[in-house]
């Protein structure tokens, strides 16, 4: 499998495909740069994760802030603060909701224990969801828009919440996706069109798909091991794009940390655009 370009991430993430201007988009978050195809940004802060509001602009979250980002001029705008008294922690993974919200995730800059949290930004309010994460992943919507999931990373285990009309969680999180026996590490994730949950396995150098059920159905493999954040796109929405690290590897190949595309895998959701 071919690389989409020469571009190699120390630690790529945030993997997003932008349905209105039909472009990619990723980060590479110690690396402090946003990416595309056309171009790339140099960033003032270690930044995670984005999602859409308008063809213009975008929220970014990073290490202190959520920030309104502009396409054309790079600029950005503080929307609200993110953990920005504690300089131990910055952004990772996240995800606009289906009612137009963004969950975001927080962790130590070198993977301290509990020291992190995920948050969701919502009518102009930050509210902490779930304390105490090391490292959160695979934040992430069923298309039916009534359940979320998330991992801590360490945990092994794929977590499952209910969620109210207004895309807050009722009721507390459930294990759904064990994968402890099997020694895997969940990373990103997206639901597709179906409802399949697909999932980025750091280490294990591809993204898993599972059933509603959790059952195991496939996996796309990527020649990369640290495979960290999935995401659907093309003009079809049928391209599995995926994210890679070179962080941890302490011989990486010339394919570690590289961004890779896989064509016509199967129909994905379309990302949810933020209300401001």
């Amino acid at each position: 499998m071919t690389p989409l370009n020469d571009i190699r991430c120390d630690l790529g993430e945030g993997a997003f495909w932008h349905p209105e201007r039909q472009e990619f988009f990723w980060f590479d978050i110690t690396g402090r740069k946003l990416h595309s195809l056309a171009r790339s940004w140099d960033l003032e802060e270690m930044a995670s994760a984005m999602g859409w509001v308008d063809a213009d602009s975008a929220v970014i979250a990073t290490e202190r802030r959520l920030a309104l980002f502009d396409y054309a001029t790079g600029a950005t705008r503080t929307l609200c603060a993110l953990e920005a008294e504690n300089p131990v922690t910055r952004s990772n993974d996240g995800r606009a909701d289906p009612q137009g919200g963004f969950w975001i995730g927080t962790m130590g800059k070198r993977a301290e224990k509990a020291a992190g949290a995920i948050w969701r930004w919502h009518g102009g309010e930050l509210r902490c969801l779930f304390p105490q994460i090391t490292i959160p992943n695979a934040i992430s919507f069923a298309p039916d828009g009534k359940s979320a999931c998330f991992t801590d990373t360490l945990t092994s285990k794929v977590m499952r919440v209910a969620l109210d009309a207004e895309g807050w969680p009722k009721g507390a999180p459930a294990c759904w996706l064990d994968l402890s026996a099997e020694g895997l590490n969940p990373d990103g994730a997206v639901f597709d069109a179906n409802g399949r949950f697909w999932l980025a396995q750091w280490g294990a150098a591809r993204v898993a798909c599972y059933a509603p059920d959790g059952q195991f159905l496939q996996a796309v493999d990527f020649p990369a091991p640290h495979t960290s954040c999935p995401a659907f796109g093309g003009p079809e929405l049928t391209d599995l794009y995926c994210t890679t690290a070179r962080e941890g590897r302490q011989n990486p190949s010339a394919l570690d940390g590289a961004t890779f595309c896989a064509k016509g895998i199967t129909q994905g959701q379309r990302e949810h655009c933020i209300t401001l």
